[in-house]
Formats: structure tokens, sequence, C-alpha cells
């Protein structure tokens, strides 16, 4: 497993680099956007390019950040079913999923995305707002994102079964979910008297 790991390894620096970089374009949209509200308050003046910015911004940061946090594992789930499942079973789970469902539909993304994208670089597609930004770097966005999220699966996939195998400690961040299951049980149980750390009693 030296080999796969390796290449996990160097998938997770690539996507945590992308991700830290990306998450800035926030910042940079919120400079945007107060820019724009200043300069159209005090002298009336305002252009749909700088509206079409802060969206490619935020695309930006929803599509290059998504697989920075796919490896962090925070994407939002419920864990109050994994939480009573063995590690292996949750593991199971993991690479189910991984397989038959994020990488199916990256997949898929990724085959749609590249006509998409070459078709609007190749025509020059502008925007239909008056003053509005070329399109493609847009359209781009989702081909790369789809790319990078494709690839943090792969690597997602190789950690979990080298993790079934013993080859990698499980240091996914399990533990903080199975708390947050725990702690949603217990704020249950006092709502309704059925519920108990254990799930629901007939």
């Amino acid at each position: 497993m030296k080999t796969p790991l390796a290449i996990a390894r160097s998938i997770d620096a690539l996507n945590a680099l992308v991700g830290r970089i990306a998450c800035w374009a926030i910042f940079v949209a919120i400079l945007v956007s107060a820019g724009n509200a200043v300069v159209r308050k005090t002298f009336g003046i305002s252009s749909n390019a700088w509206l079409e910015l802060q969206w490619y911004l935020f695309g930006a940061v929803f599509m290059l950040c998504a697989p920075w946090t796919l490896q962090l594992n925070e994407h939002i789930r419920i864990d109050i079913v994994a939480s009573r499942l063995s590690r292996r079973a949750v593991n199971l789970i993991e690479v189910a999923c991984i397989v038959l469902f994020l990488m199916v539909f990256c997949c898929l993304m990724v085959w749609l995305s590249v006509p998409f994208v070459l078709g609007s670089l190749s025509s020059g597609e502008m925007s239909t707002n008056a003053g509005g930004l070329i399109l493609w770097p847009a359209k781009a966005l989702i081909l790369i994102g789809f790319v990078l999220l494709l690839l943090q699966g792969v690597s997602e996939l190789i950690k979990r079964i080298a993790i079934m195998r013993g080859d990698l400690d499980d240091t996914a961040g399990g533990d903080l979910h199975e708390a947050e299951a725990e702690r949603i049980l217990h704020e249950l149980a006092k709502v309704d008297p059925r519920v108990s750390e254990g799930g629901m009693r007939p």
C-alpha cells in the first residue's frame, strides 16, 4: 500500500493547497461587494461586471474548496446510524458510497463538463447582461472542481482500504461526528422518552 498511500498524500496536499488559496476568494468577494456598494452609493456608478465577479468568486470557493472539505471530513452528515455500527461496517459503507455515488457522479460531471467548457471557450461566450464578463472561466471552475473532487475520492478510497487492511490509523474525525450523534440522541431523549441512548424503544 506504500505507492497508493503516497498517491493519496499527494492528492491531499494538492487539494489542501488549492482549498487554502481558493478560500481567500471570499475575502476578495467581500472587498468587491463593499467597493461596488460604496461607488454605487457615492457616485451613482455600477457595473454588472462587478456583480458577476462576486458570483465567480463565490463559485470558485464552492467548487475548489469542496475537495478539501471532503478531505477534512467536514461535509454535513448525520451519524446517528453510523455511530451504532462497528468501525469496519462504517468503513465498508464509506467505500461503497465513494465508489457507487461520489466517483460515478464526479465522472459523469467531468464527462458532461468538458464539451460544456470547450464550447464556451471556443465561441468566446459572453454574459448576456450589459457589461458582463466572459463565461468560460466560470464554467471551467465546474470542470476543475469535479476533477479535483474525483481525485479526492480516489484518495479517500485508498485511505479507507488502507484503514481496513490495518495499514493506516483511522483518524478521519469519526469521533467528533459520533459525539455529535450522541448529543442529538440525548436531546431527542429529553423530548421523547421513548428515545434512549441506544436508539428508539418500542
